[in-house]
């Protein structure tokens, strides 16, 4: 690529980001409320025995998706967990060396317009730091986004079963079918549930080489294989401490911020100033 092309691309990227911002502040307003509102039904959840997303998900419905469907994948006690992944429920998913002395832990939802700008705008950075093995990363997944009184939709949760799918497949697969869905070409508009049709996003799985007629991956997003995965890893993320919003981006535990604090979103080149610094502090 030439030096012309490379600025011009983030020049490009900077643009998008921009813009978004001035969308994203309203939105900001109402997420905070929705997570400070999902995280105390989380700790009451947790005294009563039953997680937050299963909350979340019994009272939902708009027509966009079959909730009926989810409440029964939340109550499921037997379920598939994905290759690929470990820990509880199979929740942990890790991507990278396991001997990098650095972990990354990256906090998104699948129908998070912020962190479809922080996938375009870093999300090369990451795949090209793991494969150098300057850190791993580990996902962890809400889906919050359903929830939203004013989103309502399945797109979160289907997204995320689908994205289960693909890491049984491979993390290559799963890192790529990550990149597809948050792209710009294919990431819908934060009110538009595009992603609770399971024919849409295998259409986009064409799109990445390992699930391209991969009739096991296919088979899995079909049957929802992987549904309740996903709701356990809704539940994972609300346990998480000190995340507020998506992205949320740590190092080693501590939050990743540009300067001035900000989170999200990104430039490329704060990005990488903020985990160089990140990173330096915790030699």
């Amino acid at each position: 690529m030439s030096n012309r092309n490379s600025h011009a691309n983030k020049q490009a990227a900077r643009e998008r980001l921009r813009a978004e911002r001035e969308r994203q502040a309203k939105r900001d307003r109402i997420r905070r409320r929705l997570l400070v509102g999902g995280s105390i039904v989380a700790v009451l959840g947790l005294a009563a025995g039953v997680g937050v997303a299963v909350s979340n998900m019994s009272d939902e419905g708009s027509g966009k998706g079959d909730n009926s469907n989810w409440t029964a994948a939340a109550k499921a006690k037997d379920f598939a967990k994905p290759a690929n992944s470990s820990g509880p429920n199979g929740t942990t998913v890790v991507v990278g060396d396991p001997k990098a002395k650095h972990t990354m832990d990256v906090y998104e939802d699948m129908r998070c317009p912020i962190c479809s700008q922080f996938e375009q705008a870093n999300g090369e950075t990451l795949i090209k730091d793991i494969k150098d093995g300057k850190y791993k990363v580990s996902f962890t997944f809400g889906t919050f986004l359903d929830g939203d009184k004013s989103q309502r939709g399945t797109g979160s949760k289907n997204a995320l079963s689908a994205l289960g799918a693909a890491l049984n497949v491979s993390p290559d697969a799963f890192l790529e079918y990550k990149k597809a869905l948050y792209s710009a070409k294919n990431h819908p508009e934060e009110s538009v549930d595009a992603f609770s049709d399971d024919k849409h996003l295998i259409k986009i799985a064409q799109q990445v080489d390992a699930l391209k007629g991969n009739q096991k991956f296919e088979k899995a997003v079909n049957n929802s294989t992987y549904d309740t995965w996903a709701v356990k890893m809704n539940e994972k993320f609300f346990q998480a401490k000190d995340v507020t919003g998506t992205p949320t981006i740590k190092i080693d535990g501590a939050k990743v911020t540009a300067e001035g604090g900000q989170t999200a979103p990104m430039t490329p080149e704060q990005f990488r100033t903020a985990v160089d610094k990140a990173l330096a502090a915790k030699q």
